[in-house]
C-alpha cells in the first residue's frame, strides 16, 4: 500500500516528495555510513537491493517488473532542502536531497496507529529544523489524509538529539528496551492536538507530484 506516491508537501525549512528511483543512488551512499546503520537500526544493502526496494514501494508486489522484497513503509517521503530546491531553478531533486521521513501502519487490527521515523542523513544539515518539520509535515499527512489519530516512535537510547526533538512535539516515552536499546515514544492526537498541529503546519501546501517533474514555486 503507497499512500502518498502523487503528493507533495512544501513547507518553509523542506520540501517532501515521493521515493523514487532517482533518489536511491544518493540514498544509497547515506546508507553506507555506520553512524546511519546504527541510528537507523538498518543493515547495508547492495544497489541493486536499494533499487528493489525502492520499486517494491512503488509498484504492486506481483507486478512483473518488481518481484516481491521484504514489506516496505506504507508512507515515505524524500525530504529535501526547500532553500536549496527553490533558489536553484532546474536543481535535481537528488541534489537536493537531505533525507526521508517514514510512516509504517504496524499494528493492522489497529489502522489508527502509525509507527513514524525520520533521518537527517546530510551532517550539514542537522539542528536546523528540517527534521522537525519533516515530521510535524508527516503527522498532519497522518491526521488529516490517513486518519490516524496515535503516533509511535522507536529510537535508539543513545540518540538524544532525535529523542528530544520527539520530546518537543509532545511525544511522550512510554518504554525502554534494553534488549533493543531503544526508547518508545508515543503522541496521542486529542482535540487540543489536533489543533496544535494544524497550526504548526498551517504554512505547509500539499501539492500534485508528477514522478519526479514537480517543479519549484
Amino acid at each position: 500500500m503507497r499512500l502518498n506516491q502523487n503528493t507533495l508537501l512544501l513547507g518553509k525549512k523542506v520540501v517532501l516528495v515521493p521515493y523514487t528511483s532517482e533518489h536511491v543512488p544518493r540514498y544509497h551512499e547515506w546508507m553506507k555510513s555506520e553512524e546511519l546503520q546504527r541510528l537507523t537500526a538498518s543493515e547495508p544493502l547492495t544497489l541493486e537491493q536499494e533499487y528493489a526496494m525502492q520499486c517494491s514501494w512503488q509498484e504492486d508486489a506481483d507486478s512483473e517488473e518488481c518481484p516481491p522484497t521484504s514489506p516496505s513503509p506504507e508512507c515515505t517521503f524524500i525530504v529535501l532542502d526547500a532553500e536549496k530546491w527553490q533558489a536553484q531553478p532546474g536543481a535535481t531533486e537528488e541534489s537536493c536531497m537531505v533525507g526521508d521521513v517514514n510512516l509504517f501502519l504496524t499494528d493492522l487490527e489497529d489502522l489508527t496507529l502509525g509507527e513514524i521515523e525520520v533521518m537527517i542523513a546530510e551532517p550539514s544539515c542537522r539542528g536546523k529544523g528540517l527534521g522537525t518539520e519533516a515530521v510535524l509535515a508527516m503527522l498532519s499527512y497522518g491526521v488529516t489524509t490517513l486518519g490516524l489519530t496515535k503516533f509511535e516512535a522507536k529510537i535508539g537510547q543513545g540518540n538524544e538529539p532525535s529523542i528530544r526533538m520527539f520530546q518537543k512535539l509532545h511525544f511522550e516515552q512510554v518504554a525502554t528496551s534494553s534488549v533493543f536499546q531503544e526508547v518508545t515514544l508515543r503522541l496521542t492526537v486529542s482535540e487540543s492536538e489536533h489543533q496544535w498541529l494544524l497550526e504548526q503546519t498551517s504554512h505547509v501546501e500539499e501539492k500534485p507530484y508528477r514522478d519526479g517533474s514537480a517543479e519549484p514555486c
